[in-house]
């Protein structure tokens, strides 16, 4: 299959290296076709992989995977092109974080997220929003974590969230751990997991962690 991933950051480069090892052609999109670090990406992933501009990587894939930061992501998506995006599956993997004076913040936050305002900028596409709660190595080797750590995915098309479970699996998830919360408006609540993460992650030294959901009986006390 043909993917465009948009974005050349550490999670950009490691979904599309991971893409591009189970046997799938991949271009990487950035705003230039000169991007340095797109064009070493390419060097070291072979043949089947590709650079160019963020319309060039949407235009070429079959589903496109959105792996640029959480505010730059309606920018990139718009460069990208509309009619790139119509009838295409996109995941989103974005968080929507800014640091001001030190300090980790989210926007939008609350009310709103990227997943559910990309979805309503490109109403044609068809928005999942998955993978933004672990860091990218997780993303592609959940064996980092020991455990029956879990995913969380959203998205109001089901065939294009049965398509990234499908895709997940290829990562190494398996299905019975990925919680589907049902519409793309719940992309709030996994946006709002970062606060905790970053925490988390400072506490531990390290990012190779997860959430592990356990769940009772449900009967009453």
């Amino acid at each position: 299959m043909k993917y465009g991933v948009l974005g050349t950051g550490d999670v950009g480069r490691t979904l599309a290296g991971k893409l591009v090892e189970l046997g799938h052609e991949v271009v990487m999109g950035s705003r230039t076709k000169a991007n340095e670090k797109a064009l070493a990406w390419v060097a070291e992933a072979g043949p089947r992989a590709g650079a160019g501009t963020f319309e060039d990587a949407a235009a070429f894939g079959e589903v496109v995977v959105n792996g640029v930061s959480g505010q730059a992501a309606l920018a990139a998506l718009q460069a990208a092109g509309a009619e790139n995006l119509a009838g295409k599956l996109l995941i989103d993997v974005c968080n929507p974080l800014s640091f001001e004076e030190g300090r980790l913040r989210l926007s939008p936050v609350e009310s709103d997220s990227v997943g559910a305002r990309i979805q309503r900028t490109f109403p044609e596409a068809r928005v999942v929003k998955a993978l933004n709660t672990v860091n990218c190595r997780v993303m592609v080797a959940p064996g980092r974590v020991p455990g029956e750590h879990q995913l969380f995915l959203c998205g109001d098309d089901n065939e294009a969230k049965a398509r990234t479970v499908a895709l997940l699996g290829d990562f190494g998830w398996p299905a019975d751990r990925v919680f589907d919360l049902g519409g793309i408006e719940a992309a709030r609540c996994t946006e709002m997991l970062m606060p905790l993460w970053f925490t988390l992650m400072q506490k531990f030294g390290h990012a190779d962690f997860n959430y592990e959901i356990r769940r009772g009986s449900g009967s009453p006390s």
